[in-house]
């Protein structure tokens, strides 16, 4: 079993969760709650998996995240 990092996002326009694994091609989702949120990342990420072989083998590295300013 392998460990992905997702990075979420609260839209106040759709009012949803956005959900995004880093360095997976095609691996973003969207939830009304956070668990939904989970289960669609879960389900988007098998669908990767089964199209992306390789990274089964080696998945993408989390380094960590940055803030950066910029000015107004």
């Amino acid at each position: 079993m392998k460990t992905f990092v997702a990075y979420i996002e609260w839209d106040p326009e759709t009012r949803l969760y956005v959900g995004i694994v880093p360095g997976v091609p095609g691996a973003h989702t969207q939830g009304a709650t956070l668990d939904e949120l989970q289960k669609n990342l879960k389900e988007v990420l098998e669908l990767c998996l089964e199209e992306n072989p390789e990274l089964r083998v080696a998945p993408p590295h989390f380094v960590g995240l940055q803030q950066v300013e910029v000015g107004e």
